[in-house]
């Protein structure tokens, strides 16, 4: 790989992070202010409405940290699977 093209992937990779870190920036801030705002409606000895979005945007979160941390890019999925299209081809012309 070129100079320029590994500046790019590092690009790439910083942008898949910053924006991992926005996200888990607004939903702490965000799951803060619900939390507060049941606190101050309800108290603790209402029902702790404030779980359900904290727990299916946590998920979402979850999914979005791994996909930035440890998944691979597209490209990679796409170069294996073309790969292995061709080798089935290659094998289906030889019979």
């Amino acid at each position: 790989m070129s100079e320029e093209q590994l500046r790019q992937m590092a690009r790439e990779r910083a942008r898949a992070k910053i924006g991992f870190y926005i996200h888990l920036t607004i939903y702490v801030i965000v799951n803060v202010l619900l939390f507060s705002i049941w606190y101050i409606t309800l108290g603790p000895s209402g029902f702790p409405w404030f779980i359900f979005p904290l727990i299916g945007w946590g998920i979402a979160l979850i999914v979005h940290a791994v996909a930035t941390f440890y998944g691979k890019s597209m490209e990679d999925v796409e170069d294996r699977m073309t790969e292995q299209e061709l080798t089935k081809l290659k094998a289906q012309e030889s019979k």
